[in-house]
């Protein structure tokens, strides 16, 4: 637990809502509530690392596209929800966070209405201690995945992966299938084969030098963007393509970009074994280079805590 936080009222988390900080506790939405019901919401995290939030700006723009593809308008300006985000994690008390800013579709200001032009959009967003998609110990030594045979990753043209969702229903039957056969996360495959991304992060793979990352049927995840400005510094090529199941699991080595613990090694994509169970050369040079971003001015917006 953040020992951090500004007291036991804020141990577990903080949240924004109409107009004020709260305990996550007291946190609710409607039960009626079309993000709810119809999952017509869009969200994004943001971390906050030291005190820091990592590439804030980033992360409100990709925010406003999917409010924007939506057509959601919760009537806030981008200054405002980063005021609100930033006044929430300073009365929190949290140095490492994951910071989450919601809109949803709200409610029909007609009663009964079927319209989703009728419904009054709202913002809403609350923090936690920073979350980890995949458990400390093991992001040093790397993960296992299975690759998901149960189910298909949600087609571009049904769900848009650009527009970060709530859309859950295909990862959630891949993880039943990864953990049911002890493996830590699962990778979703496209209708045609190719390998997209997980739950909460991208794919990459290192084959004779080359950084490989899926194109299509993915998020634009701020995570993946750090990744390839930090390898074009290092002079590694890359090619954001298609990948076939076959051919990642003939890579050099595999990782995962995510806002929730950076660049993770993966160690084990089904029985494949990779860079002897551990992290790879590229992929531990990449990822050092990742924190060391996150901790650097020029991609930081420190928070002035109130405690």
């Amino acid at each position: 637990m953040e020992v951090a936080a500004l007291s036991d009222k804020y141990a577990s988390g903080a949240a924004w809502m109409n107009g004020e900080v709260i305990p996550i506790g007291e946190a609710s939405i409607p039960v009626n509530d079309w993000g709810l019901i119809h999952s017509d919401i869009t969200y994004d995290v943001v971390p906050v690392w030291n005190g820091g939030f990592f590439r804030i700006q980033d992360y409100l723009d990709r925010f406003f596209e999917s409010m924007k593809a939506l057509r959601l308008d919760p009537k806030m300006t981008r200054g405002k929800i980063q005021e609100v985000l930033t006044e929430m994690v300073s009365i929190s008390g949290f140095r490492n966070s994951y910071v989450s800013m919601v809109c949803s579709r709200g409610l029909p200001r007609v009663s009964g209405s079927r319209d989703p032009r009728d419904c009054a959009n709202y913002f809403y967003s609350w923090c936690v201690p920073y979350i980890h998609v995949i458990k400390p110990d093991i992001e040093v030594i790397g993960a296992s995945a299975l690759i998901a045979e149960s189910v298909k990753r949600i087609p571009d043209n049904s769900i848009n992966p650009i527009v970060k969702n709530y859309h859950w229903g295909d990862f959630t039957v891949g993880l039943f299938e990864a953990k049911d056969s002890s493996y830590e996360t699962v990778i979703l495959t496209d209708q045609d084969g190719n390998i997209t991304e997980g739950p909460g992060f991208n794919i990459f793979a290192i084959r004779n030098g080359t950084l490989i990352t899926p194109k299509s049927g993915v998020l634009s995840g701020i995570s993946r963007k750090t990744v390839l400005e930090i390898a074009e510094g290092l002079g590694i090529r890359t090619e954001i393509r298609n990948i076939k199941k076959t051919e990642l699991l003939r890579t050099d080595e595999v990782f995962i970009s995510t806002s929730g613990g950076g660049v993770i090694p993966i160690a084990k994509v089904n029985e494949q074994i990779f860079s002897d169970g551990q992290c790879g050369a590229v992929t531990l040079e990449i990822r050092k280079t990742y924190w060391t971003w996150m901790n650097s001015p020029a991609y930081r917006t420190e928070i002035f805590y109130k405690n």
